[in-house]
């Protein structure tokens, strides 16, 4: 009986069982890939992280402490690969005689590095001319002291006078930042930048040179292989427990400097973010697969219930009848499954280059065996549990008769898509606020947490508004008959009012098509809107970081003049704005100053009204130019000193005439948010030709180069051999590669690809599938219409009309469901961009094609069952 049961499937339901298993191909494939390449992500994370690093751990020696007892005690500490002693003296100043010129800098840094340290921490160092080894000059030194190797300067210690060295190279520190730390301290009282001079010596060199010198301390810097955890929170917890271990064992002797753990720190919050991104986009899609099987087996529920009915008549036995089920079941639950897996398999070969995403054996089974279990469990809701439901609840007299109108749903009558609605935007608003943070990693502690209650706005969202279009799609087929005869009049002629009175009775199957079909446009809307206003906003990033398309950044204290654009106009640069960078006192506050000619700077930079307030870009750099002691001002130092518009702002500049600190009087104009070259945190924006007058110095400090978008990687090299080390050319495609945060480093394209793809086929499906199961399914209608005198091209006119209402009620509903999510998808996930977006950018090639996809799959439906309608009708009422 079953071998018999499951032939006649195979034979008289394929159309059907095909379908369901594509819904559960959709399904299973979306879960496997997603889950895969989100493992796979975390493990990358934390891969980068830890290449980022250039010395894991820096363990300063405290005062009355052994140096060599605490780098034994930090070798003998497990996961370490190399421990060097590395000196720091601090010193009183440098100076050298270069050209009959002599330069005098003002304090620094002297260290002293053990041989062998460059093999251990090659990113440490980056030579920039002459030796890599010997005594090497900072860049930024050199270029302060207008030194060379070959060249010799006096280093001067507290405590043992003046010394002179000879140079023999200079070099690059690219991680400055962390290597003149303040071991121990926390962020808010790190140094806000690394010395300007630094010299380094080898470690014999350094000993003889700050004998007698006070201000000398140790550090030991480590290299460590320990293995860590895939998951950036589980290796940031691995590497501090570690940190924290060493700490107790040296019982006060050492301070641990975690560079590893701070990275790490950094990671994790990405890794969430991530996780985030695959619950808000990916989760979506994966419960959309499964509503799309479940309406491809409704589709057929009348007939399944007939044949039910007739089993019984012949003496089938419930159980017996509940195999039956269970085998379709299972045949369209481990098809469906295993094609999933193969599709999955398929798209991280083509995307990704291997079938795992590059996550690991374990968990990449892991994934593909959650994402198998979940299909199956979806084909038996889909088809075993209605099967139940029918046994207990349907008599066989009920098999036999003709579907009768029943209530309305219960959700309708008690207006359960308004409530959503209404909740959603409660949420939305709450979870949405300034002071509201979807993920919080508090720097430093090890438990991370995400407010995961934020995704009830855009889920509530989704619901209430699929469930509106629901409602709404029935009143205009319940009560909408004429309208609905004079739009199916042109295809239908004569029967347009039969057509009108046909989709009215067929409300319900039709209405679920719509909103399956609008809710698969709007999650491939709301998808790519958030792809594309990602990368959008990684570009303003990396714009806001650079500049321009290629930036010169002089050495502070160096008096260039604006006349020395000229020389920066090179073949390929089209405009070259002078930026003026110096430091203000508001107060007992110290902020950055930049100084810019109003009418010239947009033609060499990005400014974009998101980045001000009070005015736009224009407008505000107007203001400055009609009254040159304007000034603007960031929100938080406006809120701070409580300023209005107009106030006078006295700012403490130095006079480069006299090195003395002068107030300068300026009046709040607007508010900057982001400027380019800027810093993230308070800074100020005035004209730079009043700056210039008020400290009698009109040097600059930037130039900003435009090349029109091209060749910005071969400028670059051209000047920086042109400029030498006077100056640090940096050009756009190097800074995009930089600034990102290790979310970008693993491509969010990666996981909106694959969703985009899987959305396309998920808007076709719900347009074609369903309905083209639905036309199969009224062949005997299309039959007893053709004996009863309906003509070919009226039965084509009918079936064309339900289908252009399908794609028209759908990709409508859809667009503005997806619009709405896109909007609050965005503005949940601010977190996740740097700066926050002014607008949406909106995808228009892949949306048409999204559109397309879903209207050539219910035109070939249509076509479909147009083409069943034409066989004659004795012989379709007989097969039926």
């Amino acid at each position: 009986m079953i071998t018999a049961w499951a032939g006649g499937l195979a034979r008289h339901r394929i159309g059907r069982l095909l379908a369901a298993v594509a819904g559960i191909a959709l399904a299973v494939a979306l879960i496997a890939a997603l889950g895969s390449f989100l493992t796979a992500s975390k493990a990358t994370m934390t891969q980068r992280a830890v290449r980022s690093v250039a010395v894991d751990w820096q363990v300063e020696v405290q005062p009355g402490a052994d140096p060599n007892a605490v780098r034994s005690l930090v070798q003998a500490a497990g996961g370490t690969r190399a421990a060097l002693p590395v000196g720091f003296a601090r010193t009183t100043g440098f100076t050298a005689t270069v050209g009959g010129s002599t330069q005098t800098t003002g304090p620094g840094v002297a260290l002293g590095l053990p041989s062998g340290y460059r093999s251990h921490f090659p990113d440490e160092l980056r030579t920039l001319s002459g030796s890599g080894t010997g005594v090497l000059l900072a860049q930024q030194t050199a270029s302060n002291l207008h030194a060379a190797p070959g060249d010799t300067i006096g280093v001067r210690l507290p405590g043992a006078g003046l010394r002179q060295v000879r140079v023999d190279g200079v070099v690059d520190l690219p991680q400055a930042d962390s290597l003149f730390q303040k071991v121990g301290a926390p962020t808010q009282s790190q140094p806000t930048a690394p010395p300007d001079n630094v010299v380094l010596l080898p470690a014999a060199r350094f000993a003889s040179l700050t004998h007698g010198a006070t201000g000398v301390t140790t550090q030991i810097h480590v290299a460590r292989d320990a293995r860590l955890p895939a998951d950036p929170a589980a290796a940031f917890s691995s590497v501090t427990g570690a940190a924290h271990n060493l700490e107790a064992r040296s019982a006060g002797s050492a301070l641990v400097g975690n560079n590893l753990g701070a990275a790490l720190d950094s990671a994790r919050q990405d890794a969430l973010y991530a996780q985030i991104l695959f619950l808000f986009l990916g989760v979506p899609g994966a419960v959309l697969a499964a509503a799309l099987t479940v309406a491809v087996a409704s589709a057929g529920g009348e007939r399944r219930r007939r044949e039910q009915g007739l089993l019984r008549l012949r003496g089938l036995r419930p159980r017996q009848i509940t195999t039956l089920a269970g085998l379709e079941a299972a045949l369209v639950g481990v098809v469906g499954g295993l094609a999933g897996l193969g599709l999955a398999a398929l798209t991280g070969r083509l995307a990704f280059g291997a079938a795992s995403f590059g996550a690991g054996a374990g968990t990449w089974a892991l994934w593909y065996a959650v994402a198998f279990v979940l299909g199956v469990a979806v084909a038996a809701a889909a088809v075993l549990v209605p099967a139940l439901r029918d046994l207990r609840t349907v008599t066989v007299a009920d098999t036999r008769r003709e579907p009768r109108g029943s209530r309305s749903p219960w959700w309708l009558r008690y207006g359960l898509d308004l409530a959503l609605l209404t909740g959603s935007w409660l949420v939305f608003r709450a979870s949405s606020g300034d002071q509201y943070a979807l993920v919080l990693a508090p720097e430093g502690v090890p438990s991370v947490s995400v407010s995961y209650w934020a995704f009830l706005g855009p889920t509530l969202l989704w619901l209430g508004a699929s469930l509106l279009l629901w409602r709404l799609t029935l009143l205009v087929l319940a009560h909408g008959r004429p309208a609905l005869a004079r739009l199916a009049r042109p295809l239908t002629a004569t029967l347009a009012t039969t057509t009108a009175a046909v989709l009215s009775r067929r409300r319900r199957p039709l209405a679920r098509s719509v909103v399956l079909l609008a809710l698969a446009v709007s999650f491939a809307i709301s998808t790519a809107v958030f792809n594309s206003t990602y990368r959008q906003q990684s570009e303003v990033d990396a714009r806001l970081t650079n500049g321009a398309d290629v930036t010169v950044t002089e050495p502070p204290g160096a008096q260039v003049r604006p006349g020395a654009a000229d020389t920066l106009k090179v073949s390929g640069v089209r405009h070259v704005e002078p930026l003026q960078h110096r430091y203000a006192y508001v107060g007992a506050d110290l902020q950055d100053l930049y100084g810019v000619q109003p009418a010239t700077v947009a033609r060499a930079t990005s400014l974009q009204d998101a980045y001000f307030s009070g005015g736009t870009a224009g407008q505000l750099m107007r203001r400055l130019a009609q009254r040159p002691d304007n000034l603007l001002v960031s929100a938080e130092t406006v809120h701070d000193f409580q300023l209005s518009p107009g106030d006078t702002v006295n700012l403490r500049v130095q006079d480069a005439r006299t090195k003395a600190l002068r107030t300068v009087p300026f009046h709040y104009a607007g508010i900057v948010k982001e400027f380019p070259t800027a810093p993230k945190d308070s800074f100020f924006v005035a004209n730079a030709a009043y700056v210039a007058r008020a400290t009698g110095s009109d040097a600059v400090g930037a130039f900003l180069l435009d090349t029109g978008g091209s060749h910005q990687q071969q400028i670059a090299a051209h000047l920086r051999k042109q400029l030498g080390t006077g100056a640090t050319v940096t050009d756009l495609t190097q800074t995009r590669g930089t600034v990102g945060t290790s979310l970008t480093s693993v491509d969010l394209a990666g996981l909106t690809r694959i969703e985009l793809a899987f959305a396309v086929l998920l808007a076709a499906g719900a347009g074609g599938l369903v309905l083209a199961l639905g036309l199969a399914e009224r062949r005997r209608t299309f039959a007893v219409a053709t004996v009863l005198g309906a003509k070919s091209g009226q039965l084509r006119g009918m079936v064309l009309t339900e289908a252009l209402l399908l794609a028209a009620g759908g990709l409508a509903g859809g667009a503005l469901i997806g619009w709405a999510l896109s909007e609050m998808l965005v503005k949940v996930l601010t977190g996740v961009f740097d700066p926050p977006p002014a607008s949406l950018s909106v995808p228009g090639g892949y949306l048409a094609l999204t559109a397309g996809a879903a209207v050539v799959a219910v035109l070939a439906a249509a076509l479909n069952g147009i083409r069943s309608a034409g066989r004659p009708a004795v012989e379709e009422l007989r097969d039926l």
